[in-house]
């Protein structure tokens, strides 16, 4: 570590204590995290996630005092001065954001002036832990089910598979899923599509009797009460997904049997309770109630959409009425069972699906002139591809490291064609790599090349972008409003340049590009040997246009072909310097920031929102199952449906 200046020193040495504790965080040192953007990076999504910095994700009064006291984490209590909160920000231990305290400046006396209070402070850590813990006390936001689950769920209640909210409104990607409660409110023409599938599938279930056997009795009457409330009872049950209450059961028995309808059919007043539990917010909704009396029940249906994307089973019904799913362990016989379903399968598949983009994969779309054989299909079995790797690593209980390192894949004879692999026996057999081979795993896959190409050529900062964002879990903040971000033509001033010099001259230019831009290029630099549809290549056709005078003259455009150069890295990862997927993947595989990031991902998946510090202590317990377990997939499935945030239970640090 370079020295402190003098001044620095000098300060630290005069300032006495009662002065530092009357430096406020709030009012003097927060403001200098701002203004130099510290955000940016240090939140639970940024750059230095794998740092024990992260700014809280709300600036209320307490969650910024409470960040304050979390800082004691880098004060080193003998050697204030060597306090790692000194030595970043002002890059005397080199810091990726370079120097933003200037040594000797009001900032850093200011800054000094906390580190000596956190130093001194008897309850610095109190405090900090009673911050982090009333984050955690917080309830979990309100889910709705997402259209996919609303098919599944009114397949399994009702026995109709027309899937009926495929005609919904479309859903948004936030946090990189469609789950997340922040999304998830219901818009008037939502509601609308709510009311109208409603009056559909309740028409649909009695349209020829009741060929479902949704009603449990021989009705002697249309005013037979018994039947009318047995009816309700267990139909309701299964709707809402937890027993009704007498005053739910006898509305709806009030529905059902109507002052007005009495010469009616006992099916027609049915219908009606249908249509109205299909509406209610206890269907549409995962809703969380205080209290132990549901609480089995809520418990039954987290796990039976986190596993299965749909409604719990009857056996799930009934571990929820027995009690069984009031510890980890009886949770975890479930789980497993649920594990051991096909639908299981599915519900996986769809969070590779979601976590990959590949509805972006899917609607990629490149220039017919350039690349004539990439085409809908093509980009379908690259999908197909990815997702058997996954499954292939997540079923058969294999290290998912693989997932980046695999040097094998799931081919068909469009992807054989385009990856110049030997065509196999059957569709998507699998396919074993030359041993020269430079693919491997995912990042050599088109699921993930294509989708991060443009239409006519390849994009290093998408696919940097990418590998930030799904693959270690950092987040890069967007370019400033009013930046062009369009590739310019590869031939300046007469020249031909390949993607990479120009990306160069570009984003070295304005450091406002540069400090973002050596985050992401670098790493897409590393895939340029494949092309915007994933095809290999050792050299870049640059088409230089003739000047007016010789365009006169006949002449046409002359194509020069440029070497590449494939060298990348990854800014804030030791050692990582590649220049093909294989290495990268290599790289990735044993980086514990990209192993937790999987743990993040499916967290967020899990749990429809995005992680929180006070989420820590489960992020630990998830990863350290997941690495103690050999990269079992399942075992980190496990962890977190077994952990004490999924079971709405005290979360304690694990020490880990």
């Amino acid at each position: 570590m370079r020295p402190l200046p003098l001044i620095a020193s000098v300060l630290l040495s005069l300032a006495p204590t009662a002065n530092a504790q009357t430096v406020d965080f709030a009012r003097d040192v927060y403001p200098i995290f701002e203004r130099h953007n510290c955000r940016a990076c240090h939140n639970a999504s940024g750059v230095a996630s794998g740092t024990r910095m992260h700014l809280p994700a709300e600036t209320s009064q307490a969650a910024v005092e409470g960040f304050g006291y979390s800082l004691v984490e880098l004060v080193n209590h003998n050697k204030p001065l060597e306090s790692i909160l000194l030595a970043k920000p002002t890059n005397r231990v080199q810091h990726t954001g370079g120097e933003l305290i200037s040594p000797g400046g009001e900032e850093e006396a200011t800054w000094i002036s906390w580190i000596r209070h956190l130093a001194t402070s008897p309850d610095a850590a109190a405090r900090a832990r009673a911050a982090t813990a009333a984050q955690a006390g917080r309830p979990e936001p309100l889910r709705r089910l997402t259209h996919l689950q609303y098919n599944n769920t009114v397949r399994d209640l009702l026995g109709d598979k027309t899937k009926p909210a495929n005609r919904f409104p479309g859903e948004d990607y936030v946090n990189g899923y469609i789950n997340q409660a922040e999304a998830q409110s219901i818009t008037p023409l939502l509601a609308e599509a709510y009311s109208s599938a409603a009056e559909r599938l309740a028409r649909g279930a009695f349209r020829f009797g009741d060929k479902q056997n949704l009603i449990p009795c021989e009705p002697t009457g249309p005013a037979d009460r018994a039947c009318a409330e047995r009816f309700t009872r267990e139909f309701g049950q299964k709707a809402f997904r937890r027993p009704l209450s007498q005053a739910e059961t006898q509305a709806f028995v009030e529905l059902l049997l109507g002052e007005g309808r009495r010469e009616e059919d006992f099916l027609a007043g049915a219908q009606l309770v249908v249509e109205a539990m299909l509406q209610a917010p206890d269907f549409l909704f995962l809703i969380e109630r205080d209290g132990d009396a549901t609480a089995g029940y809520e418990t039954a249906s987290r796990l039976s959409y986190l596993l299965w994307n749909s409604m719990p089973d009857a056996e799930l019904f009934r571990a929820a009425a027995a009690g069984e799913l009031a510890d980890s362990q009886g949770v975890e016989r479930q789980a497993r069972r649920m594990l051991d379903s096909p639908r299981a399968r599915a519900a996986m598949d769809e969070f590779v699906f979601q976590w990959l983009r590949f509805d972006r994969a899917l609607g990629t779309v490149k220039d017919a002139v350039k690349y004539k054989e990439f085409t809908p299909q093509v980009a379908e079995a690259m999908t197909e591809e990815t997702r058997r790797l996954f499954g292939q690593l997540v079923w058969n209980d294999k290290d998912f490291r693989e997932f980046f390192t695999a040097r094998y894949t799931f081919a068909n004879s469009f992807l054989t064609a385009l990856y110049d692999l030997p065509e196999p026996l059957e569709p998507f057999a699998l396919v074993n790599f030359p041993e020269n081979y430079d693919r491997a795993g995912a990042l050599g896959q088109g699921t993930f090349l294509a989708q991060t190409g443009k239409p006519d050529e390849t994009s290093p900062t998408e696919r940097g972008l990418f590998v930030r964002e799904h693959f270690l879990c950092q987040e890069v903040p967007p370019p400033p409003p009013g930046v062009n971000a369009s590739l310019p033509p590869l031939a300046l001033g007469g020249k031909p340049l390949t993607t990479r010099e120009v990306l160069v001259q570009m984003h070295t230019k304005d450091p406002s590009c540069a400090s973002c831009h050596h985050l992401v290029d670098p790493i897409g630099f590393g895939f340029e040997k494949f092309d915007t549809t994933g095809r290999r290549r050792e050299t870049l056709t640059v088409a230089l246009d003739p000047t007016p005078q010789q365009r006169k003259q006949g002449m046409k455009p002359e194509e020069h072909e440029l070497p590449i150069d494939s060298s990348g890295s990854v800014a804030g990862l030791p050692n990582s310097e590649f220049s093909s997927p294989r290495e990268v993947g290599e790289i990735l595989a044993e980086s514990p920031v990209c192993q937790k990031c999987i743990v993040k991902q499916l967290f967020r998946y899990s749990f429809g929102r995005h992680e929180s510090l006070a989420d820590a202590p489960t992020i630990d317990r998830a990863f350290a199952a997941f690495r103690d377990s050999g990269f079992r997939f399942r075992a980190l499935i496990m962890s977190l449906a077994t952990s004490p945030a999924f079971l709405r239970e005290p979360v304690r640090a694990t020490g880990d």
